[in-house]
């Protein structure tokens, strides 16, 4: 009788042995497979989403609307997405709307900061900008406009280096790069 005991006690000792051993065992695989190693530096991920939209509206109460055929989200930062074919209309909070077209623009999901880049066309008020590149900015409330500009308005036509404009004030500053040059103006009249 004490042997049958001492082998029905060395089986269940054996057995929880062997259980505790094969669980352990299976949660060390079950977490090596959700473990998500990093890209390679040379490798190249990303997620492109098609007819991308945004649409936002900051405290102040101006409201921002982009669109775009493609989006890629940068994938070493994932507040980053790359845009193809864009157009924006920002609509600010004093009834005036600004219309932006860029062949590609970088935009920011956190603060709705965006850059557009190649043939960027811009319309606000009676005024046409055309240029390579524009840094849109919420924080500052302002857009740098450089590469190429062409500046058009009702009576004269600005070719310059960079134009900034203040948002809020709407006020314009015209400069060049080399301060040695200067802005051409051709009137229309």
């Amino acid at each position: 009788m004490k042997i049958k005991i001492i082998v029905l006690i060395l089986i269940f000792i054996t057995g929880l042995l062997f259980f505790y051993y094969y669980l352990n065992n299976s949660k060390k695989v079950e977490n090596l497979s959700t473990i998500i190693e990093p890209p390679a530096e040379n490798s190249y991920a990303s997620n492109i989403i098609e007819n991308v939209e945004y649409i936002s509206k900051d405290a102040r109460g101006n409201k921002y609307i982009i669109q775009a055929k493609e989006g890629e989200i940068d994938v070493n930062n994932n507040n980053i997405i790359f845009l193809t074919s864009v157009s924006a209309r920002i609509i600010l909070n004093t009834s005036k709307i600004i219309l932006i077209n860029a062949d590609y623009g970088k935009y920011n999901i956190n603060n709705f900061d965006t850059i557009f880049s190649k043939n960027v066309l811009i319309n606000y008020s009676d005024k046409k900008i055309n240029s390579e590149y524009l840094d849109f900015s919420i924080n500052r409330n302002s857009m740098i406009i450089s590469k190429n500009v062409i500046y058009t308005e009702e009576k004269n036509i600005l070719k310059t280096d960079v134009v900034e404009i203040d948002l809020e004030t709407k006020n314009a500053n015209f400069y060049m790069y080399d301060k040695n040059k200067k802005i051409y103006i051709i009137s229309k009249n």
